[in-house]
């Protein structure tokens, strides 16, 4: 027989792609990003297109855990004018 183990569970952080769907209005991406502070996530990319007044928007950002990552993308779902935030 060998001993296995699991390993234990590192301290840091994942980037992930969250995705942003919203109606386009002017401070929409201040209030998004206002979240994100909220939550201290670094932003590390981001990328909007503004098409028929629909915002569509990608971040990348710097996540310590699926509990954060779910609080977060809660949030961003209440920002005035979002349609849908998730992950890519």
């Amino acid at each position: 027989m060998i001993e296995a183990g699991w390993g234990q569970q590192k301290d840091g952080v994942f980037s992930v792609d969250i995705v942003v769907q919203a109606h386009d209005r002017q401070g929409l991406l201040r209030d998004i990003s206002e979240v994100l502070s909220r939550e201290k996530i670094n932003v590390t990319g981001v990328s909007t297109q503004s098409k028929q007044h629909m915002a569509h928007m990608s971040f990348t950002v710097e996540i310590a855990g699926l509990e954060q990552l779910q609080r977060t993308l809660a949030q961003v779902r209440e920002v005035q004018g979002v349609i849908s935030a998730s992950r890519r």
